[in-house]
């Protein structure tokens, strides 16, 4: 056990104790010897001024209760704590790239630091956890910030919106409510002022942000998650049609373990994999159902049979 460990538990035995603890007790507990013991009370009331003294009629110690409420400093963890929030970390600066890395040096630093002093290298975070982005969109800084800082503060946002359709393009103003990270990509949803209605705004496709003073128009999280993901993906808006999809043998056992949708219905008849799924819009929903090539069938409804058809028999005329 490292040192920060028995601090720690230490600070732990102490705090929640009702008389002064017996060595005895510590040595138990952390599984330590006396002069390890010795060294930590030294290290607390030293180093860190914990108000640690012994009381000699009951042979133990405690904090002095005329001393006030004492918490260790800082951001004080264990060493698996402090593994955990560099792999958290890790897993942002994967998701968006300089995302907060300016205002977290420090904080790494420190974390590194701790870690060393406890035997241990906080190096095998970034050579043990690694996400590889795919497809993803860059999104600067500038961009990133104030759309965060308008969501987080509750305030409105202005800014140009370039359409993938030019006819949806030109300046808009929002009220944010959250910011969703999803298939490797940023997204706002906000109530759009223009469409007087709840929209979805790629935040690579925004630009000239301006944080707004006046306060923004919140919305309900149940209206939130109906428009979010009532149907299939975030695109579509409260589900409105119900596709059901036949996967094959080779397809059907990896299928039967995804999640689609959060109200999915899945059953096995003989071989085969059959799945319920909830949409309104079909164009991301047909790209996956395309992903599994042969291995997948649209039973119904008819529309999506028919949209998915021509799909493939355009790839023909391409190949043919």
């Amino acid at each position: 056990m490292s040192q920060i460990e028995r601090i720690y538990k230490i600070h732990e035995l102490l705090r929640n104790a009702r008389r002064p603890v017996p060595k005895r007790l510590f040595m138990d507990a952390l599984e330590a010897s006396e002069n390890t013991i010795t060294r930590d009370f030294a290290y607390l009331r030293d180093i860190l001024g914990a108000p640690l003294e012994y009381v000699p009629d009951q042979k133990g110690h405690h904090y002095d209760p005329d001393a006030g409420v004492f918490e260790l400093p800082g951001f004080w963890m264990n060493s698996a704590e402090l593994y955990a929030l560099l792999a958290c970390e890790q897993l942002l600066e994967q998701v968006q790239p300089g995302l907060l890395g300016d205002r977290l040096t420090p904080l790494k630093e420190r974390i590194r630091n701790l870690l060393g002093e406890s035997g241990h290298t906080a190096e095998r975070i970034s050579e043990s956890i690694k996400i590889q982005p795919i497809q993803f969109r860059s999104i600067r800084p500038e961009i990133f910030d104030p759309v965060a800082e308008a969501t987080l503060s509750g305030k409105q946002l202005g800014f140009y919106y370039e359409s993938r359709s030019q006819a949806g393009s030109g300046t808009r103003n929002t009220h944010p409510q959250r910011l969703i990270h999803y298939r490797s990509n940023w997204y706002l949803s906000a109530w759009c002022e223009k469409a007087d209605a709840l929209r979805l705004f790629s935040l690579d496709r925004i630009q000239n942000p301006k944080l707004e003073e006046t306060a923004s128009r919140r919305i309900g999280d149940t209206n939130l998650d109906e428009f979010l993901f009532s149907g299939f993906g975030i695109f579509g808006g409260k589900a409105s049609k119900t596709a059901q999809l036949r996967f094959n043998t080779r397809a059907a056992r990896w299928v039967a373990e995804e999640r689609w949708h959060p109200e999915q219905i899945g059953e096995w008849r003989d071989d085969s994999y059959y799945l319920s799924l909830p949409y309104t819009d079909s164009p991301e929903l047909v790209m996956d159902v395309l992903r599994y090539g042969a291995d997948v069938e649209v039973m119904s409804p008819p529309e999506l049979r028919a949209e998915v058809t021509g799909k493939i028999k355009k790839m023909q005329e391409i190949y043919w």
